[in-house]
């Protein structure tokens, strides 16, 4: 029996510097990430055009395009699929398709041609488990200074949540402008975690209620962080 080679699958890390590439997509070529310095990015990978779940979640994040850019976020697709595949998929959502109220729903973020696999191994997008053919419901939040972020991995079968999406890239911004951690379930407007205490004596400081926190303990205090303050910091006018 001869050895196989298995090509095993790259998988950039958080705090990585993004993998670098050109593409042609469906809105000309792009050089990433130099292109968007200055911007945080959402690319993100789909199994394949004409597919349904994949419909609704073009149609889910072009209808929420505007929000994502207005908090300095660009999104960029990706499949294993050609320019013309692309072209004529994204003419069929918005000539044909009706999905939860949306309709006429037209996709202009560039969706990048990846025939050969090029982009998606560089980002491990091949999950061999679920498809050597076809690029998995992959997420990269990378910040403007192209450092991978976040990185959220969904199988074939399970399309993403987009409020979740949204609510990541307002959350890294927030914890960068305020130097804060965000816990469970937080949504602008919510205490904020603040830095675990660095010495004993902030540790007793803080237990001692010297400070405009709510500790629940020496390592776990709270503040408040006013949700007009957060929005105003993070989302363009």
């Amino acid at each position: 029996m001869e050895n196989q080679t298995v090509e095993a699958a790259v998988m950039p890390r958080i705090g990585d510097p993004a993998p670098v590439f050109k593409a042609v997509t469906t809105q000309g070529e792009i050089n990433f990430p130099e292109d968007y310095k200055g911007s945080w990015v959402i690319l993100f990978s789909h199994p394949a055009d004409f597919t349904p779940v994949c419909t609704s979640e073009f149609m889910t994040f072009a209808t929420l395009e505007s929000q994502f850019n207005k908090a300095n976020c660009k999104l960029i697709g990706l499949s294993i699929d050609g320019l013309y595949s692309h072209i004529a998929w994204l003419r069929t959502i918005k000539e044909k398709i009706e999905y939860k109220g949306m309709k006429d729903v037209e996709v202009k973020f560039p969706l990048i041609e990846d025939i050969t696999m090029n982009v998606a191994k560089k980002y491990g997008m091949l999950q061999p488990g679920e498809s050597s053919t076809k690029a998995v419901r992959a997420v990269f939040v990378i910040d403007p200074k192209g450092v991978i972020r976040t990185i959220i991995y969904y199988p074939l079968s399970l399309g993403r949540n987009f409020a979740e999406l949204y609510r990541v890239v307002v959350a890294l911004q927030t914890a960068d402008a305020f130097s804060i951690a965000t816990p469970a379930d937080w949504q602008p407007g919510d205490d904020v975690i603040v830095p675990t205490a660095g010495s004993c004596g902030v540790a007793k400081e803080r237990m001692d209620g010297k400070t405009d926190m709510t500790c629940h303990d020496w390592f776990f205090c709270t503040k408040k962080l006013d949700k007009e303050k957060v929005l105003s910091t993070i989302l363009k006018k």
